[in-house]
């Protein structure tokens, strides 16, 4: 996610604090009690049954429902701003409420609500020969915090999230988003105290600012794990400069690798709808490797040209389009670039081999696709392919919690610990032992 707001990143860097010391003694001071607060709800809500869990998240999503006015006019000040402030198309899009998008947060948390509970199933068990009874089971994290920028759907969707599985959630949405943030996290609270939860189950260290990002990031033993969404600058900074353990997510450089048996009409099809559907979004196709030869390949590109996608096409891919359709020459600088718009860097490759070897190169580890109808090919793509998606004869659009059936997510991990892709309930958990026995000592 290579365009960054440069406000939102700033958050995320140490050191960008005033220099007043008493101010940042405050600070840190007032968000260290935050994330206390946030360690005494998490301890309630562990011991909170499915039932119960399941009841605010209805709640939650009934209130959102009825106060989406207030959610849209603080929606609009925040999108006038950011326009005002020169942020880019693509975050203005992620920033940017409707009435469809807020009826669709308020769904995926009914959805949620929906979902096995993870906390407290069995990861594996056994009776061990000298009769000790083992159970390693999930468990909350405990408190988990959140740096993100311009998304204010990552708002309900992470505190959804972390309620379901038990967790307490301490938030930074950044400026671009503070108002609507605002108004959100008011609707959680209130929507926890309806149902009998602690409000303080959901908190945000919006209002102290960059400061406050600094302290949450390095606010080791009160946060237990750190999860950064948005773009490169953002992720890296916190990546870089966080003491508290980080899940860290990725940008989406991804490709779709033509074969030669695709089918014409499936190609276009998914071509149009992994690049045109929402183009500002981390799971949109950046980069189409044609195998030479493909049939498919000049409808392909006949449609995206129709439908508004600016080609970057290499000297051999310039050769495939058809009449009337035109492309800028594509040089190293498309190949490693995640638009986030309606562009599409094209290039033809001679063999699935040389695909292989372009998306080593390039790839950011988030979703990878091929369009096939040939067996061999799909199986040595998934093989060898080393990211968090790997897709055959489907759009990257798919690389979403929701769409995957986790509910929601916190983001997609680009990383090989403990969570990888779509990170949804289960991934917001750790897990324990639990060891029982009738009075059997060590040898």
């Amino acid at each position: 996610m290579t365009s960054v707001n440069t406000t939102e990143a700033a958050a995320a860097e140490p050191g960008s604090a005033g220099t007043d010391p008493e101010a940042d003694a405050g600070v840190e001071a007032r968000v260290h009690a935050l994330a206390d607060r946030s360690r005494t709800a998490s301890r309630r809500l562990a011991r909170a049954n499915r039932a119960w869990k399941d009841r605010a998240l209805r709640q939650i999503a009934q209130n959102v429902n009825a106060k989406q006015a207030a959610i849209l006019a603080a929606n609009a000040r925040d999108v006038a701003a950011g326009r005002e402030n020169g942020t880019s198309t693509a975050l203005l899009d992620r920033l940017s409420l409707t009435p469809a998008r807020i009826t669709a947060l308020a769904a995926a948390l009914e959805n949620l609500a929906g979902l096995p509970d993870p906390v407290g199933s069995v990861a594996r068990g056994q009776t061990l020969p000298n009769g000790l009874r083992l159970r390693q089971v999930h468990v909350p994290m405990g408190v988990v915090a959140a740096i993100y920028e311009a998304r204010p759907n990552v708002t309900l969707d992470i505190a959804g999230l972390a309620l379901k599985s038990g967790n307490a959630v301490l938030l930074r949405g950044g400026s671009a988003a503070a108002a609507t943030n605002a108004v959100l996290v008011e609707i959680i609270r209130d929507s926890l105290e309806d149902v009998g939860l602690p409000a303080d189950a959901v908190q945000s260290v919006d209002q102290y600012g960059r400061e406050g990002a600094n302290v949450l990031m390095k606010a080791r033993g009160r946060v237990d794990v750190l999860i950064p969404r948005g773009g490169r600058s953002l992720i890296q900074s916190v990546v870089t400069n966080a003491t508290v353990p980080v899940i860290e997510t990725g940008e989406g450089n991804v490709h779709i690798f033509l074969d030669q048996s695709a089918p014409v009409e499936m190609a276009v099809d998914i071509l149009l709808n992994a690049k045109t559907q929402r183009p500002s979004v981390c799971n949109t196709v950046e980069t189409l490797l044609i195998h030479e030869g493909a049939p498919a390949a000049p409808d392909v590109l006949a449609a995206l040209a129709a439908a508004g996608v600016r080609l970057h096409a290499d000297a051999r891919a310039m050769e495939l389009l058809p009449a009337g359709v035109t492309a800028e020459p594509a040089d190293d600088g498309d190949w490693g670039r995640e638009y986030m718009d309606l562009d599409l860097a094209v290039a033809v490759v001679d063999t699935l081999d040389d695909a292989l070897g372009h998306i080593r190169r390039w790839t950011t580890g988030h979703t990878e696709a091929i369009i096939t109808n040939d067996l061999a090919n799909a199986e040595r793509f998934i093989a060898e392919i080393d990211s968090a998606a790997v897709i055959v004869n489907a759009s990257t659009r798919f690389t979403d919690g929701g769409e995957l059936g986790l509910g929601a997510e916190v983001g997609i991990s680009t990383q090989k610990m403990h969570a990888r892709g779509p990170m949804g309930l289960k991934e917001l958990t750790t897990t324990k032992w639990i060891i029982q026995g009738d009075g059997q000592i060590r040898d």
